[in-house]
């Protein structure tokens, strides 16, 4: 990716977690956690790797919420920084930080079972 592409996702990330937690109020929006912005390079398109503290209903009903809100986001962003056209958004679960939970789990057990 080249340097505008990184710059671009770096200040989209930074909006978000500001927009998502101030500016939006859905009530089925819980705790979310902007992870990672991927921007195209086109800067057409961006996906929204995000991580919401929960179970999987709370998760779901917060995908929900961010998706029905999508326009409002699309447009905050559009606000706030300055581009000739401001990206479509799609939103994603960051699953790296589930994943790296169940590897310390397992290690852990591993861990204990090896001092037995």
């Amino acid at each position: 990716m080249s340097k505008r592409v990184n710059r671009v996702a770096e200040q989209m990330k930074k909006e978000l977690g500001d927009i998502i937690f101030q500016k939006v109020k859905d009530p089925r929006i819980g705790f979310v956690t902007v992870t990672d912005v991927e921007v195209t390079g086109d800067l057409q398109n961006a996906t929204i790797f995000i991580s919401v503290l929960g179970d999987d209903s709370d998760k779901e009903a917060s995908l929900k919420g961010l998706n029905t809100a999508k326009g409002f986001i699309r447009a905050e962003i559009g606000k706030r920084i300055r581009l000739r056209v401001t990206p479509e958004i799609e939103f994603a679960f960051d699953e790296s930080i589930a994943y790296g939970s169940r590897i310390e789990s397992l290690l852990t057990q591993v861990n204990n079972e090896s001092k037995e």
